[in-house]
């Protein structure tokens, strides 16, 4: 395997991780930033506060994306054990 082959494959590898965890990532950041508007607003800064909602929208979110994250990590390994057939 020469390097731009090692490059083309690591970067396909982290294009797939950013598909992902991209919308768990970003469903848990406006989570957070949305329960912490709340905590600004209320005056109540109880940290504990921000967990409970923040997994469970994590949670949901996976369950919704399950599939679609299934696939593309399916396609992501048939398109390297291509590249280990092939040589």
């Amino acid at each position: 395997m020469t390097g731009p082959e090692t490059l083309d494959v690591a970067r396909d590898a982290i294009w797939t991780i950013v598909l992902v965890s991209g919308p768990l990532m970003v469903v848990g950041l406006v989570v957070g930033v949305v329960i912490s508007l709340v905590q600004a607003l209320t005056q109540v800064q109880e940290q504990s506060l921000v967990f409970v909602p923040k997994i469970l929208a994590v949670f949901a979110t996976m369950m919704l994306t399950l599939p679609f994250m299934g696939a593309t990590l399916s396609s992501y390994m048939l398109r390297i054990s291509s590249r280990i057939i092939g040589g």
